[in-house]
């Protein structure tokens, strides 16, 4: 009897974002999870200035402490081809007289990054040309959930409740300052929370309890992204958090829990610096101490969520909620989270080893249903266009 082959699954994390610490925690939890009998996990790193990486000391989080990383031996440049005859990696594209390109057919690829540039479509949009299954959301649902002014639209438009906010770009802001400060005054009450319309893990994002605050803030927020977003804080609030698993139809949602922190708003620090385990020891209480009906509430409202905008694979979503008042708003949702969400699926009943095997199940289901699109329509229209000729196009008749 043959040995079955193991499934060979490619795992990409770094990237050229703001986030490329936490993507590589991420990107070797989900590594060390992958059963080594039936799958081959090939690490993929992308740089902070976006140059690829694959090789076995990739797999050894410690490596990355050294400066030397890329220049340890069986460390090799790498690129993921759109071609679907390679359907994986060239490895050592840039080969000389000495050495000679191979390619690494990937089974399923694991996008493990966070924001810019692997978590907003731009990746996504990579692995649909290259016809590769890949984890997580598709093109639109990353570039879409990306946003948080766009979310909103949608969200609304779903009957999932947000909050209010004021969206406005980096070149008003610089051109037009006290204006941009006025209409925010006229929209908006203090305290207020500054966020980049993109980006996550808290990064750029600060809160105003008066104007020299909102003014400071709307600068940091100004580093990171073109547009920014105000929002009003909610006072006595807390965040509730829940995960979504699914896709074409069927979805499950996780046991919540209550982040703590030590500040205002869960900041970096809070999600992955505090305690000596990084993102596995940030504070939570799991499940959130509130009632059922408001757990069964937000777990639906989660659901809907994950629905409305086209999600698939895993996701995390977050609420702030007033429990005395009854009052929800979704805050953001996250297509990669940080950790999987590992400790909410655990109180499921799923392992880390059983979460990422069913993402990978996923995200074949998900590749399955697109092979079932046509997309070779063939007519004359070339040799029609050819005969009479295209105006102002070579060749073309007077």
């Amino acid at each position: 009897m043959s040995k079955r082959r193991r499934t060979c699954v490619a795992v990409i994390f770094g990237g050229r974002s703001v986030e490329h610490d936490v993507s590589i925690v991420t990107g070797h939890q989900i590594m060390g999870a992958f059963p080594a009998d039936l799958y081959e996990v090939v690490p993929v790193y992308i740089s902070r200035d976006g140059a690829w990486f694959t090789g076995d000391p990739l797999l050894d989080l410690d490596n990355f402490a050294n400066k030397g990383l890329l220049r340890l031996e069986g460390v090799a440049s790498c690129l993921l081809s759109p071609d679907t005859r390679h359907h994986g990696l060239i490895v050592n594209p840039l080969a000389g007289r000495f050495s000679k390109s191979d390619v690494k057919r990937i089974d399923v690829a694991f996008p493990a990054l966070h924001g810019t540039h692997g978590e907003d479509g731009s990746l996504q949009g990579l692995l649909e040309l290259a016809d590769i299954p890949y984890v997580g959301y598709a093109t639109l649902g990353s570039a879409l959930t990306n946003d948080k002014t766009m979310t909103k639209m949608v969200l609304r438009q779903a009957d999932v409740p947000v909050l209010d906010d004021f969206v406005f770009s980096r070149e008003s802001w610089l051109n037009h300052p006290d204006q941009v400060l006025e209409e925010i005054q006229q929209r908006l009450a203090f305290p207020l929370f500054i966020k980049p319309a993109t980006l996550g893990s808290s990064i750029g994002i600060s809160r105003a309890e008066s104007l020299p605050l909102l003014r400071a803030g709307i600068d940091i927020a100004a580093n990171f992204d073109r547009r920014i977003m105000v929002e009003p804080a909610i006072a006595d609030g807390i965040e509730i958090n829940c995960s979504v698993i699914g896709f074409g139809g069927e979805y499950q949602a996780s046991t919540l829990e209550q982040p703590l922190s030590w500040d205002d708003f869960l900041s970096y620090e809070d999600k992955y610096l505090r305690g000596d385990e990084g993102m596995k020891s940030a504070e939570r209480i799991i499940p959130a101490p509130i009632n059922d009906e408001l757990t069964q509430r937000l777990q639906q409202l989660s659901l809907r969520a994950f629905q409305a905008v086209d999600g698939r694979g895993i996701a995390r979503i977050d609420f702030l909620v007033r429990p005395e008042q009854g009052e929800i708003y979704l805050n953001e949702i996250n297509t990669m989270p940080g950790s999987l969400a590992l400790y909410l699926w655990r109180e499921e009943g799923l392992s880390p080893s059983q979460l990422v095997q069913r993402l990978v199940d996923l995200a074949r289901e998900a590749h399955a249903e697109k092979r079932r699109n046509m997309y070779d329509y063939q007519t004359n229209l070339v040799s029609v266009a050819s005969q009479r000729g295209i105006k102002g196009s070579k060749g073309a008749k007077s």
